[in-house]
């Protein structure tokens, strides 16, 4: 089966869509708001991505990147992808759609950071994430996973004194 990754627009369409999936949420409902309050147009900055079988969205995710500034996980420090509402309807599971979505992110070639859903271990396994040491401060009570492209590796935790030599 051919399966192609597009760029989904910020429209009504798509957040029509988006109604089919369990984790449609208060991102989705701020998206809504955006639109009615300014009827953004399609062009407009979109971080989902999905996949559609014919004329069906069938699978999708978000993805954003975060400046390097800001990277408190990955060694060298460098703009990472964060993976956010990756998710697959359930008829279509089982069926390589969330390895495609996941594919295509790694195809940036960023580190990427993600906070699964329950019960999802396996398949992020399967897709080469790693859990990360847990760190209270880092975490906040998130149970992120990773995944590290050649010559990335995990950053190390510099103790408080050094940090504020920085």
């Amino acid at each position: 089966m051919y399966m192609t990754v597009k760029k989904l627009s910020i429209n009504y369409k798509t957040l029509e869509e988006f109604k089919q999936f369990r984790e449609y949420g208060i991102q989705e409902l701020s998206m809504l708001e955006d639109l009615q309050d300014n009827i953004i147009e399609n062009d407009s900055e979109s971080p989902f991505y999905g996949i559609y079988f014919g004329e069906k969205l069938v699978a999708r995710m978000s993805l954003y990147r975060v400046s390097k500034e800001l990277d408190k996980y990955f060694e060298p420090r460098q703009d990472y992808l964060e993976l956010w509402k990756l998710e697959v309807l359930s008829n279509y599971q089982r069926k390589g759609f969330g390895k495609e979505l996941v594919d295509f992110a790694k195809g940036f070639g960023l580190p990427i950071k993600t906070n699964p859903r329950v019960k999802s271990a396996d398949f992020w396994n399967r897709m080469g994430f790693t859990s990360v040491h847990y760190d209270v401060e880092r975490d906040l009570g998130e149970n992120p996973l990773v995944w590290y492209p050649e010559g990335v590796k995990a950053q190390e935790r510099l103790s408080t004194k050094e940090e504020t030599t920085d």
